[in-house]
């Protein structure tokens, strides 16, 4: 028997199907990177996609622990076409907004529900959520402030590519 109410655990399973579908929308931009030829950025977008394929088993794995049923919906096609890799990253950083409002809902929720071990794990996603935005913007800055000049294209690029996907985002909680 779960130790959370029905309401509280068909949100959290809808954050699971929402964080599913954020890493496969990064995963179609990096395939869309990939093609441009922005094998850095495509990295970069490919390691978000697994960060948040974790925020998923997160969310799956508490729902577990507490008795829960985890039942997975189906996902939306990601948006596939671009304008272009810096419109990528604005999209990029759109959708972590979006995913902040998700995980600010789902808090709301937990607290009017009383699912106090819920609230207690949804900080570290509000935290997180910091962190994804703030990294997002400041990409999209960068973008900005190339505008187009092929070498430092080539370099913020590179740097993109840089990304380690060797730690787990979920390590340490």
């Amino acid at each position: 028997m779960s130790s959370l109410s029905q309401v509280m655990t068909d949100a959290i399973n809808e954050q699971i199907n929402n964080e599913l579908f954020a890493s496969y929308s990064y995963m179609a931009m990096s395939a869309y990177c990939e093609h441009q030829q922005f094998t850095g950025c495509a990295h970069w977008m490919r390691m978000q996609s697994q960060e948040e394929y974790a925020h998923a088993m997160r969310l799956y794995d508490f729902l577990i622990a507490r008795g829960a049923r985890v039942h997975l919906a189906s996902i939306s096609e990601p948006q596939a076409d671009f304008e272009s890799v810096p419109a990528v990253f604005k999209i990029a950083y759109a959708q972590e907004q979006g995913v902040t409002g998700q995980i600010e809902r789902l808090y709301e929720l937990a607290f009017q529900e009383k699912a106090f071990a819920a609230l207690v794990e949804l900080e570290w996603f509000i935290k997180e959520q910091v962190e994804e935005e703030k990294t997002a913007r400041d990409i999209v800055h960068k973008f900005s402030l190339v505008d187009g000049d092929p070498a430092s294209l080539l370099d913020l690029d590179r740097e993109l590519g840089s990304r380690s996907g060797g730690d787990d985002p979920t390590a340490g909680e």
